[in-house]
């Protein structure tokens, strides 16, 4: 047999190249044909994940409610009720303190104002007050010749809480919906769509509920954690809008590490405005002490590998979602990213499966080398047998 020659190697490499290169330009456009898709019916999709991500909270109380007898509707009603009152009960109560407070803490900004100002007087800077003068006419006409600007910016803030305010009207319908006939929705599935595909995404799917669950729950828990450590720290300390500023903690702590970090930041600028600097040095102690808590103790606890994400992946998707679709991006990251790692996850299992291997004894594997040194020599593992068992759950049987 005559061998190859070094040409007929070279095109058959750049066939395949080739191939693969399409296919990557084909799979690229569709995703982008998907988030134009997206971006178009986010007025429709934003809703619909808020409400998924508010029935994983509910749902554990009304299937609770369900189970004792009362119809789908009402015990929905009633969940729905309970959460409206103490999220409105939890505003009734701060909001006082924050008006009370918000007169003081204007004045003691108004005072760190003139201190910042009598040290730009003193060395080293020694600025005198025509500068300072100058500087804030120079201020003053660039706010003015802007204002064409700030009137089209204050219009488009009341259009945004108008739009934010019929977003909240429509995650509370659907959340009423969703939660009174989701668990019709996976028997429709399987009816529509059949088989092979039915079995797969009514486990993929169930997969991602559990995960959001869990995620969601988990993070709710962490969060009102480090509110309450570092509420009662900044109320010991005296600092204003204590209550407000754990408010803030809690409702950060669901934006993994970005979350915590501007919740920390500001109250440690509040007590450096209203208390001075050792206070703020002391509240900023506190901050990193009982983030310390939440990293080391409280995460790996409660988190376990439920989500199963790197932290380096984590700040990427909160990167990426902040500066695609702002605030609301950086808190639907890591639900997005989560589900996403589900899906992922279940296709290397689907693969695994076909092609024989056992994902059992291959997570073992990955376990062992990550407990054993490089240098220490390990003994094989014995492979197990595949059977096509489906007694453990698996949506489909092995090909």
């Amino acid at each position: 047999m005559t061998p190859p020659t070094r040409g007929s190697i070279f095109a058959t490499h750049l066939r395949s190249s080739s191939l693969i290169a399409v296919q990557f330009v084909a799979v690229a456009a569709a995703l982008w044909i998907v988030g134009w898709l997206i971006g178009q019916g986010w007025v429709i999709i934003l809703p619909v994940v808020l409400s998924i991500i508010v029935c994983t909270v509910l749902w554990p109380p009304v299937k609770w409610l369900r189970r004792k007898g009362l119809p789908p509707a009402l015990a929905v009603l009633i969940v729905l009720l309970i959460a409206v009152g103490v999220v409105a009960g939890v505003i009734a109560a701060v909001a006082p303190g924050i008006v009370d407070q918000s007169t003081e803490l204007a004045d003691r900004a108004s005072q760190g104002v003139i201190q910042v100002q009598d040290w730009l007087h003193g060395p080293p800077l020694n600025v005198s007050d025509d500068q300072l003068d100058s500087a804030v006419a120079a201020i003053t006409d660039r706010l003015q010749s802007s204002s064409a600007q700030i009137a089209s910016g204050l219009f488009t803030g009341v259009s945004a809480a108008t739009s934010a305010l019929v977003t909240l009207f429509t995650v509370v319908v659907a959340t009423f919906f969703f939660l009174k006939d989701g668990p019709r929705f996976v028997p429709w599935l399987r009816r529509t769509a059949g088989k092979p595909a039915a079995p797969h995404l009514a486990e993929v799917l169930t997969r991602v509920w559990t995960t959001l669950g869990g995620f969601i729950r988990t993070q709710a828990l962490v969060s009102l954690v480090d509110a309450v450590l570092i509420g009662i720290g900044l109320v010991i300390l005296g600092v204003p809008l204590a209550y407000a500023l754990a408010i803030i903690t809690f409702i950060g702590g669901f934006v993994p590490i970005v979350g915590a970090f501007v919740a920390g930041g500001l109250a440690v600028l509040i007590a450096l405005v209203s208390n001075g600097v050792v206070t703020a040095l002391i509240v900023l102690a506190i901050i990193l002490a009982v983030q310390q808590l939440e990293g080391n103790i409280l995460q790996p606890w409660l988190q376990s590998k439920s989500m199963n994400l790197h932290a380096v992946i984590v700040l990427l998707a909160v990167t990426l979602g902040a500066t695609v679709f702002g605030v609301i991006g950086a808190f639907l990251a890591v639900p997005v990213a989560a589900s996403l790692a589900v899906v992922l996850r279940y296709y290397g299992e689907q693969v695994s499966k076909r092609t024989g291997e056992d994902v059992a004894v291959e997570n073992e594997t990955d376990e062992a080398d990550d407990a054993n040194p490089p240098s220490v020599p390990k003994e094989p593992v014995e492979r197990a047998e595949t059977t096509t068992d489906t007694s453990d759950g698996d949506p489909a049987p092995a090909t």
